[in-house]
């Protein structure tokens, strides 16, 4: 049985609840001892610019900034789609901890060997 789970998110600020919850799960996956990546693409690649979460705050969550904070700091990996990215335009220099610009065949060879996975 495979240690890895992905956590697959597609949504910002036009989807805070889905935002919020991805990083609640992801947080969940790391603590039960999963080698956990959350991999952001579309519009969730604004998720990793420094700053841009810091006001998403679902009712009855944690704020998502410190969720993301603390998925990071567990060792947690936030890939970030590279094509996604330069499409919008967005700063590799700045952004959250724990997030790394990555093509596709990153998250393929992180999920090759079997993967559960949730999307968002």
């Amino acid at each position: 049985m495979s240690n890895r789970f992905v956590v697959s998110l597609t949504c910002a600020k036009e989807d805070t609840d889905k935002a919020t919850v991805a990083f609640v799960v992801a947080n969940a996956a790391l603590g039960s001892s999963q080698d956990t990546v959350v991999f952001l693409s579309t519009e969730a690649v604004r998720l990793a610019e420094k700053g841009y979460a810091d006001d998403i705050a679902e009712e009855g969550f944690a704020r998502l900034a410190d969720l993301m904070s603390s998925f990071a700091e567990a060792g947690g990996e936030i890939y970030v789609c590279a094509p996604c990215m330069k499409k919008r335009g967005l700063d590799e220099a700045e952004l959250v901890a724990g997030a790394k610009v990555v093509g596709g065949a990153k998250l393929v060879e992180f999920m090759a060997g079997g993967c559960p996975s949730v999307s968002y």
